[in-house]
């Protein structure tokens, strides 16, 4: 395996170790980092499949791999465990803008794994390295899911193509959601900005908000009524008459 440890400048290779172990010991709900005392260049994690997508259920691998010219470069992203997403190439390959054209230095490796995280809930068939799991998303949608369901089932519930190859952890499994015991309360009519640096191709998705807001410290308190597809079962048991979105520091 090659490594690129050698070759990034030591205030890089200081500010990687940083984020890595501030990654370890405070990872985004739903996913596991496994640093490599040998390795800082190569990330690799597992992400639970989100509930209300065919992916639920799974634990998937995955490894970013971080360049000679991080972080000007983007890292490249590779998922272990097979799956059958538009956006994963059949060698494990990630197509995500933030991966591409949308990266920033400044960005840092925990927006990275939120955003490949989002893209479960969100597919972007237009930009497709399964093409045919892009025409089934946009054309036959029961299709998709079946097959998508089905390989979660075969490669990501704990078979050999599962989670048997990361790294063993005593805690691993699905973790319990860091707001699940707090009661959920009706807010008035006011809509906090999403910060710019959680830009997710999935942005319109409360699912997506959900974890992406609780990593940054902020609580969703209420649904808006037109969005029915993709929550969770703490919004599940909250009725949709809820007409604002409002959150707050926790």
């Amino acid at each position: 395996m090659n490594s690129n440890v050698e070759n990034l400048p030591p205030h890089v290779l200081r500010l990687v170790y940083k984020e890595v172990s501030a990654l370890a010991a405070d990872p985004p709900e739903g996913i596991k980092i496994y640093p490599s005392e040998e390795d800082i260049t190569e990330l690799h994690t597992s992400i639970e499949g989100p509930e209300g997508t065919p992916f639920a259920g799974g634990i998937f691998r995955m490894r970013l791999v971080l360049g000679k010219d991080f972080p000007a470069v983007p890292p490249k992203g590779y998922f272990l465990t097979k799956i059958f997403h538009p956006n994963v190439g059949h060698k494990g390959e990630i197509c995500v803008n933030v991966l591409k054209r949308d990266w920033k230095a400044e960005l840092g490796l925990r927006h990275v794994l939120l955003t490949i995280k989002c893209l479960l809930i969100h597919p972007n068939p237009e930009s497709a390295l399964n093409e045919e799991a892009g025409r089934l998303l946009l054309e036959d949608y029961a299709e998709y899911e079946s097959r998508a369901r089905l390989l979660t089932e075969i490669h990501a519930m704990g078979g050999p193509g599962g989670t048997s190859g990361a790294p063993q952890d005593p805690n691993d499994g699905p973790q319990p959601k860091k707001h699940a015991g707090d009661p959920m309360k009706r807010a008035g009519p006011s809509v906090a900005a999403v910060p710019a640096a959680l830009d997710c191709p999935c942005c319109t998705s409360l699912f997506c908000l959900q974890f992406i807001l609780s990593s940054a410290g902020l609580l969703i308190t209420s649904i808006p009524e037109d969005t029915e597809k993709l929550l969770d079962t703490d919004f599940q048991q909250n009725n949709s008459s809820y007409l604002y979105s409002s959150f707050e520091p926790v």
